[in-house]
């Protein structure tokens, strides 16, 4: 086994996420594929692993059945399908798993039920009782009552999301190419699959903005963006073909199949993952050069008194976005106060609250713990503290 990979032996609780070019073919879902996928997954689960499955292929399902040859773009619509085509989907993994004697649930979320923490802590206890009676949870999002405000956007986040949710060791996102390349194999036959990513840059976003997805919403950008934050939890993924028959076992094997991202040597706690990459952010609140140097540079909690403008309809407790007047990302945060509370005390001093609310929750409108700063490096939003 490869340096590179020595990991995978250690490796007790993994998610495995399934894209729809993967499942899905021709004739709407590939049998073929989900059953040699079934006993690959059982099989692993036979050395003592804990599996959870992220799943898409609802929609393409759909598409199949209605005759719908193009994805539509209206939520309504993608709705529709998505209730036509759940059914069909996991009726086909209860077909493939049912062969090895295996039993899986359906579990079927939405940003929302992951934004507020209890319900957040209790999807984790459901999939954890799960794994407990040894049934597979398979996830996938409910893309039938989904609204814009609280779509995960793709699979592919939705996999870091329960990935960092579970505690899991390793994602391995099964996708219809062999990894990430420099350019689109598709298109390019000179294209390198590049085998290990050690950090996510500005070079390696480059190469995966230049590689769609068809089916799913998803192209190799999403996926590159869901290895980003998985690997700030300190966890490793792995891109890899999912129709390459015996994938899986290849890589617990130790071959070098994909691309591996290996995990940032600087990680952030649990709770302040939750408020960056799972929570909706609401509104934003646009702060002076000074508070975003207390923020930034001395580590301090947003005062009133460092506060521009609000942007947006928020409420207690809300994440918000903290923004600079050049329109920068700074951080991320929960708020004490609601927008109009802000927009009534902005600028003003602490001891000023209560005198104008006739009230004060706290000093801060977003505490330092409560807070997960963003750094803007070459376009891209990175953790920094």
């Amino acid at each position: 086994m490869g340096s590179d990979r020595e990991f995978i032996k250690d490796v007790f609780r993994l998610v495995i996420k399934v894209g729809s070019g993967v499942i899905t073919g021709k004739n709407g879902l590939n049998s073929r594929v989900i059953n040699s996928l079934a006993e690959e997954i059982c099989a692993l689960k036979a050395q003592g692993k804990e599996i959870i499955l992220v799943s898409s292929g609802a929609i393409a399902a759909g598409m199949k059945k209605t005759g719908i040859r193009k994805r539509p773009s209206s939520v309504s619509h993608q709705q529709a399908l998505a209730a036509v085509g759940q059914s069909i989907l996991m009726n086909s993994y209860e077909r493939a798993f049912g062969k090895e004697g295996q039993k899986v649930a359906q579990i079927l979320v939405t940003r929302d039920d992951l934004n507020h923490r209890g319900r957040y802590l209790n999807a984790r206890n459901t999939i954890f009782t799960l794994l407990s009676w040894n049934v597979i949870p398979i996830i996938n999002e409910n893309d039938t009552v989904v609204v814009e405000e609280i779509k995960f956007g793709d699979n592919d986040n939705l996999s870091a999301m329960i990935t960092d949710l579970t505690g899991s060791q390793l994602l391995i996102n099964l996708t219809d190419i062999d990894g990430l390349y420099d350019k689109d194999p598709r298109k390019h036959p000179d294209a390198r699959l590049i085998p290990v990513v050690e950090k996510i840059d500005k070079r390696i976003m480059n190469f995966a903005s230049k590689i769609p997805g068809f089916l799913g919403t998803g192209g190799m950008a999403s996926k590159i963006t869901a290895a980003k934050k998985v690997n700030l939890a300190g966890i490793p993924v792995i891109i890899a073909n999912g129709k390459k028959k015996g994938i899986i076992g290849k890589i617990f094997s130790g071959e070098e199949e994909g691309t591996v991202f290996l995990p940032e040597s600087r990680t952030i706690c649990t709770r302040k993952r939750w408020i960056a990459f799972t929570r909706t952010v609401k509104g934003q609140i646009i702060v002076d050069k000074g508070a975003e140097l207390a923020i930034l540079k001395n580590g301090k909690s947003l005062l009133p008194s460092g506060i521009k403008a609000v942007k947006g309809r928020f409420s207690m407790g809300d994440s918000v976005a903290i923004v600079n007047d050049r329109d920068i990302r700074l951080a991320v945060g929960i708020t004490n106060y609601n927008s109009t509370e802000v927009e009534k005390i902005k600028g003003l001093k602490t001891s000023m609250i209560e005198k104008i609310l006739g009230y004060k929750h706290d000093d801060e409108v977003i505490h330092r713990d409560n807070l997960v700063i963003l750094k803007d490096i070459e376009g891209e939003d990175r953790i920094c503290q």
